[in-house]
């Protein structure tokens, strides 16, 4: 697809860019490797003051990128105003916890001694270059939950991101060098997907991390496995929410709106799948299906707007494929289930969405919904929701709603997610791992996990 900016909200397209050339992309390549010499010596120190400024020079930028987002990708611009506070506040916080996350670790006494040595210590070190494929859903904050960390390890970035938010992409690059980082030490690559291979391959870069499709993910593994070169995936998601008995039904409802719209439906870690338990089915739905209802579609840039558009013509189609289909083969339309009429016709938008009757033989069961469409099922009793909430080929995170403990145990134990959000929504804080299982992907964001993804764990021993 072309680099461009097209404003979701009536299909304009208001600038378009050149792709780099291999002239461009070597010199940006001998750069990030230059800078990366100097930058891995710099102490834990002047990492801080750099991620500090850059945090103050984005809270002074918030209004200006919100609207540059919102125009790219379509989100509310309440949102993505929000986002953009989250990626300061996640980098103040890497920039006082990285030092003590990636302090030497002393190995016991007694097993040094075992060992035949003195002394030894496991230290983190930086491994050079990364490189970043990034998503357009969330185009600051996937790239910020990755740069932070990377640069606080004494890494350098080059991102790759995705074609259709040039203009944030060049923001970011341009706001690690006014923040005063050496020249090299984060640059973005405006190029196409069928160049990350051959920059992939390349010695200078020394790993990868990916948010995006499955598809977009096993092409990545494969050169880097071929490589062998570290990768971390944060893949699709089919997130379960699940509603026992005992919940606040109509608090879980409300929840649930903001759980799966948020973003206008575009998220990974978006509810998706609704798991009702039969006693409370009936309540749980006509509150939700009241809620979606009443949702304010329209432009993205007006204030109340609580859904925008989708971001990309494509997506729309697809949704409306998987919503289609599944209607032709029994589901229940609760609510929604068409585009919306009026001004908006130019825009690619859809309405929140409520199926019922889903069975596991449609499409939609399986496949991800990125877009503000929710799925019911009735269940009646635990067993029945896991087995559901666990028939996916995702598994990055889940919700449940009970206030019984002994079912919050069974659930932790047997979802099969990379998280469990205990009557409450998902969502991701720089203090905890974040990252799923099965083809949701591996390797961990965030949280200490998050910054020792890339680096050399060293063991340094000193004989007797």
């Amino acid at each position: 697809m072309p680099i461009a900016t097209v404003n979701p909200a009536n299909g304009e397209t208001l600038k378009t860019y050149e792709a780099m050339n291999g002239e461009e992309i070597e010199r940006r390549l001998a750069t990030a490797e230059t800078a990366f010499r100097t930058y891995r010596t710099t102490g834990f120190a002047e990492r801080a003051r750099l991620l500090g400024r850059a945090a103050a020079l984005l809270d002074e930028d918030r209004d200006d990128i919100a609207r540059t987002m919102t125009t790219e990708m379509g989100k509310p611009v309440k949102q993505a105003r929000a986002e953009a506070a989250k990626c300061a506040k996640a980098m103040r916080w890497y920039a006082d916890h990285a030092e003590e996350l990636l302090a030497d670790e002393k190995p016991a006494e007694a097993d040094v001694k075992d060992s035949g040595g003195s002394r030894a210590v496991v230290r983190y070190r930086p491994l050079g270059p990364v490189l970043a494929v990034m998503p357009w859903n969330f185009p600051l904050w996937q790239v910020i939950r990755f740069a932070a960390p990377a640069l606080m390890a004494g890494n350098v970035g080059l991102l790759k991101h995705a074609s259709n938010v040039p203009q944030t992409a060049l923001y970011l690059e341009d706001l690690f060098r006014r923040a005063g980082y050496p020249e090299g030490c984060f640059q973005t690559l405006l190029i196409g997907s069928g160049a990350v291979e051959e920059i992939l391959r390349d010695p200078r870069v020394r790993a990868a991390t990916l948010t995006g499709s499955e598809p977009a993910g096993r092409a990545v593994a494969s050169v880097a496995g071929d490589e062998i070169k570290r990768t971390v995936l944060e893949l699709g998601g089919s997130d379960p929410y699940i509603v026992l008995p005992s919940a606040d039904v109509e608090r879980a409802a409300q929840v649930a709106v903001t759980a799966r719209v948020q973003n206008n439906g575009q998220s990974c870690i978006a509810a998706k799948r609704f798991i009702v338990h039969t006693d409370v089915f009936d309540a749980f739905t006509e509150h939700f299906r009241a809620a979606m209802a009443a949702l304010k579609v329209g432009d993205p840039l007006a204030e109340d707007t609580e859904v925008g558009p989708l971001a990309r013509e494509q997506g729309r189609a697809d949704l409306e494929e998987l919503v289609d289909e599944a209607v032709e083969s029994g589901a229940t339309v609760v609510c929604g289930g068409e585009r919306p009429e009026g001004f908006m016709d130019n825009g690619w938008y859809y309405a929140p969405t409520v199926l019922a009757d889903v069975t596991p033989e449609m499409r939609i069961h399986q496949e991800e919904t990125f877009g503000p469409v929710a799925t019911l099922y009735r269940v009646a009793d635990l067993d029945e929701a896991l087995a559901i909430a666990n028939d996916t080929p995702f598994g990055l995170s889940s919700n449940v709603w009970t206030r019984d403990e002994a079912e919050v145990d069974r659930l932790a134990r047997d979802l099969e997610a990379g998280g469990v959000f205990v009557n409450g929504m998902t969502a991701s804080h720089p203090a905890f791992p974040f990252g799923g299982v099965k083809r949701s992907g591996y390797g961990r964001e965030l949280s200490g996990h998050g910054i020792r993804e890339f680096c050399n764990i060293t063991t340094v021993w000193h004989g007797a």
